[in-house]
């Protein structure tokens, strides 16, 4: 019996000047309940446009996308976002940046400030609630970023390379942060999708790995991995499946 199905994407189409430049072309896959899924492709083949259109923040040009079998039209509390550049407002608090993810929310305020505080210590981060997102690290700010999306107790985590602007150092600590929330009861996300640009990243975290053509992008191929993660990144396995990926890229 096949999981649950979280997201799915149903031929969808992007262009711009009323889809004369088209970006995306009919473009289907399904997110599972347990799948973590990564999105790659060539630079500016539409992959951060396919991830914004799956959370409603983009129209397609034809083609649906549903969560939880309802078609998305606009953001939804199922699905949230985690941005490459962080995007802390640095007129609040750190605490208050994780709290904008409850904005949608109705629940007390003592309840907000009461599973954001819970998310700064989960995530290494007690202390620095009052403090700026300024005197932040990279990583740090990241994982705010990574709080303010699961308060809100989403099903579905979306990101967008959260990785690619850390250091090699910070962006495996968080890679393994990710794989250990995901094994967490505690954390509602069920499924991830996630743009990367990184082969390896991709082969460690995904289960499952969309790999787009360059625009208009189609799907050349999707790879399924079966092993659990984190997974040996020296194993006979792992490196199989990297050359599998450069090699569909270099197509």
């Amino acid at each position: 019996m096949k999981a649950t199905k979280m997201v799915s994407v149903n031929n969808v189409s992007f262009g711009f000047d009323d889809s004369r430049q088209k970006i995306i072309d009919n473009v289907s896959f399904v997110a599972r309940k347990g799948q973590f899924i990564c999105i790659m492709g060539p630079s500016g083949c539409g992959k951060s446009t396919m991830l914004r259109i799956i959370a409603g923040l983009v129209k397609p040009s034809s083609g649906k996308v549903y969560y939880m079998d309802r078609e998305v039209t606009e953001p939804t509390v199922g699905m949230s976002f985690v941005f490459q550049d962080f995007a802390l407002l640095p007129w609040l608090t750190n605490i208050e940046n994780i709290k904008l993810g409850l904005s949608l929310i109705n629940i007390s305020a003592e309840e907000k400030t009461k599973r954001a505080q819970a998310l700064l210590e989960k995530f290494g981060l007690f202390g620095f609630g009052d403090y700026y997102p300024n005197v932040l690290s990279g990583g740090m700010k990241q994982r705010v970023g990574i709080a303010r999306a699961i308060v809100s107790e989403p099903q579905v985590l979306l990101m967008d390379e959260p990785f690619s602007a850390l250091d090699d150092l910070t962006a495996n600590t968080l890679r393994s942060d990710i794989t250990y929330m995901l094994q967490d009861k505690n954390i509602s996300v069920n499924s991830v999708i996630m743009v990367t640009h990184n082969v390896e990243e991709a082969v460690e975290l995904a289960n499952k790995i969309v790999i787009l053509s360059n625009k208009p992008a189609h799907i050349k191929e999707i790879i399924h991995i079966n092993s659990k993660a984190p997974r040996n990144k020296r194993s006979e396995e792992f490196t199989s499946i990297v050359d599998r990926i450069y090699a569909a890229l270099a197509k």
